[in-house]
Formats: C-alpha cells, structure tokens, sequence
C-alpha cells in the first residue's frame, strides 16, 4: 500500500487543508507514512504571509532535492498558499517537484497519486472529511477573502469568498461529534462574512445554532473575525447559545486611522472600538484576541503611539503581533515603499509584546482562585493541559481525562497559561 506525508506550514486553514487532502488519500487506498523518509508521496503544505514562512518552505524544498539526488525515491507535491495562478518561477527554480496545487485545488495532487476524480464546487470531495487527531477540530466554512488589504498575500492566492452550504458543514460536525470530537473550530479568512455569497438565507450565527443541535459537540469557537462583518446577531448569538465560546479573535492591526486607510482595512479606530464595547456589553467576561502589524509602509512613531494607547485601553487578553513583511504581488509591495527601518520595527514589536504580557496577566488574574470548566485535549507524565471557553491553557494534575470537560480550581497564573487543580481537591497551605 503506497505511503504519503504531509508537511505543513502556516494558518488552521492550512492544517485544515492537510487534513482534507489526508482523508481523500486514504479513501484512494494511501496510508500515513510512519516517518517522512518512508513516504513515496511527499506534499509540502506552504504559507505565504510573511517571508519567513516561505524560507522554511524554500528551505524543505532545496532538502527533499538533496534527497532526490542521493537516490531516493518519491514524488513530490507542494501546495498552499505560496502557490499562485502562474508557477513558471517556480518551476524553474524547483523542477523536482511534480505537482502545483493552489489552495483548495487538490486535483493535481489526487492525479498524481493515481485519480482524476474532480472536486465539486471548490470542494474537495464534498463527503470526504478529516479524519480527527483529537477531541478539538477545524472546520473551514468560508474559503478566501474578499477585502484586498494592502499588504495581504490571501486573497491574491485563495481566491475569492466562497461559503459551503450550511448542510455541508453541519454533516461534517456530526462526522466529527461520531469520531469523539467535543469542540469544533469554525474557520474563515473573515469568518463573519459567512453566507454573503449563499443563495440560501444564512450566516454565521445560523451554523453555530444548527451546532446547537448537534449531539457530542459541548462547544464551538470561530476565527478570524473581521469588524465591519460583525453583526449584532452574531455577536448576540455567541452570548446566547451555550456551546458558543465567548472568545474573540478580532485583529485591529494599527490604532491609527491614517494607517488603517494606507492598509485599505475599511474601518475606523472608533468604528472597531464600537464594536468591542458592544460584545463586552453583552459578554463582560469575554475573552479577546487581536492582531497588530507594525512597521508597515509609512507608519511614524506618533502613529505607532496610537496603536500601543489603543492596545492598553481595550486591555486585549492575546496580542498576536508581527513586523510588516512585503508580499510580492500585493498592492503594498507595487506602491507603498518598505521604508521603515528593521531596527525600528523589531523595536515596536517588542513594545507590542511586553503590553501583551501585562495585559494577559492582568486578564489572567480575573481567574485566580475561580473554578471554570477545561476541555482536556492533552496529556503528558500524569499533567493535564485544556483550554477554558476563554481559550487560556490550564496545566494540572490528571490523567486518563482527554476529551473530558473538567472543572479545574486556578491557584496560579502567567501571561501564557495558567495552573491549577481539579476542583475538590484539597491543597497544602504554603507559609
């Protein structure tokens, strides 16, 4: 039986799509190669937002052509998102690799490995789903994106939006709750644009209450959302219905309005601040997240004040922060030149992150001593590590409990994670 692996770079979609491609595979009679070097189909899964993505990418490639030339023997695929419409430049410069695949577009990789079945509708085998590694999954909903940020690489590369039906999606949670998954991840670009493009009547808050419905599931989660998108039924949705997390992935990416025009992100400082005040209305004890890009073309140091003065304001439990990167084909990188300074930007990252570690920490401290629920979703050396419905991880004794909600007592806490002990169980004094 032919063996294949899967190496993959970048977002949960990308894993997601790792998945997908994984259980079309095995349905063709293909199994999991036990180690890399046993695979005779080796598909490299890439990630184009920042460059340092593409040189681990670039990097994998250049070894698996070593390997070639010292008589291995295996073919050899890349997918993702550092594929684009044209791959003459890299043809040229990766001849050894024997299929393209664009995101979402596995027909060449399922030709290869000896079918020409079609996808349907930019889906992969529509009644082919992932088979699942544990109690948590990822469910894409919606592919590509829409709104053409300046510096953006996706859209360029995933396409336009394209929701799946709602059946669709809520076959494939069943599919998951049947194979032991409790909590399921609903995954979009901008995940709130949801149903825009569907003929049928729908949205994101009519997947999560068809979730409701669905037996084995006890939670549902979403990422990445997007402002403008965000509606009050959704936001009303996630603080009414049980399963829905209320945790929010909401990147904001500058606190200056000036920068959010050059960015093309189509909202306002005041417009994004409207909108987290109404989810904290409805949800005081919400979990936020957000994303920020600093040194992006043109940004000053006043404009980059605004972003750190935003960030201490709102009091963000997560702050994903990265330095701009040019993506080649971008409208940033045709007309908006790369002119801040590398120091500069690893400067203002570094201001982002220690904001970061004293706002989760303070975030954080809210849970000390309060008993919420964890999902466990692993274990090692009798520890237990979940996530809360906020999504913080919790480490405690405890084992034989995977996929278990368990309610867990917090005697400590850090900006990354927090530690603490079932619920009942007595602990010593220290004084």
């Amino acid at each position: 039986m032919p063996a294949f692996h899967i190496w993959t770079l970048g977002c949960q979609m990308n894993v997601a799509d790792s998945l997908k491609l994984a259980a079309g595979l095995e349905r063709l009679g293909w199994h999991q190669a036990p180690t890399e070097h046993a695979a005779d189909l080796y598909v490299v899964n890439t990630c184009a937002v920042r460059q340092h993505a593409e040189d681990r990418a670039y990097g994998r490639l250049h070894e698996l052509r070593r390997r070639r030339e010292r008589g291995e023997r295996f073919q050899l695929a890349v997918m993702g998102c550092m594929v684009g419409p044209r791959t003459d430049d890299l043809q040229r410069r990766f001849p050894q690799v024997d299929a393209w695949a664009r995101p979402q577009q596995f027909e060449p990789i399922i030709a290869l490995a000896g079918s020409a079945r079609d996808a349907s509708e930019g889906e992969f085998w529509t009644d082919t789903f992932a088979t699942p590694t544990g109690p948590t999954a990822y469910v894409p909903v919606v592919h590509g994106c829409d709104k053409f940020c300046t510096y953006c690489i996706v859209p360029l590369r995933r396409g336009r939006e394209r929701s799946r039906p709602v059946a669709d999606v809520l076959r494939e949670v069943q599919h998951l709750a049947d194979h032991g998954v409790r909590e399921v991840t609903l995954l979009g670009q901008t995940v709130e644009a949801y149903g825009h493009d569907l003929d049928e009547h729908a949205d994101l808050a009519t997947l999560f209450e068809g979730i409701e419905r669905t037996g084995g599931i006890a939670r549902t989660r979403f990422l990445t959302s997007y402002p403008k998108d965000m509606t009050d039924r959704i936001i009303d949705a996630v603080a009414d219905l049980p399963k829905v997390c209320e945790h929010f992935n909401i990147p904001v990416q500058s606190g200056n309005d000036a920068v959010l025009t050059r960015m093309r992100r189509g909202y306002t400082v005041a417009e994004y601040e409207e909108r987290v005040d109404r989810i904290r209305m409805r949800m005081p004890d919400v979990a936020l997240a957000t994303d920020v890009i600093v040194g992006s073309p043109g940004e000053t140091d006043a404009e980059f004040a605004h972003t750190l003065a935003l960030l201490e304001r709102l009091e963000f439990d997560v702050i994903h922060v990265a330095a701009y990167s040019p993506r080649p084909g971008t409208y940033a990188y045709r007309e908006q030149p790369d002119d801040v300074p590398h120091d500069v930007k690893r400067a203002r990252l570094h201001a982002v992150e220690a904001v970061h570690a004293a706002s989760a920490e303070r975030r954080n401290r809210r849970l000390l001593t309060r008993t919420t629920a964890v999902l466990v979703e692993r274990e090692q050396d009798g520890r237990a590590s979940g996530r809360t419905r906020g999504g913080q991880l919790v480490h405690f004794d405890g084992a034989g409990l995977i996929g278990q909600l368990v309610d867990v007592t917090v005697d400590q806490v850090t900006a990354w994670s927090l530690q603490g002990r079932r619920a009942g169980d007595l602990t010593l004094a220290v004084v």
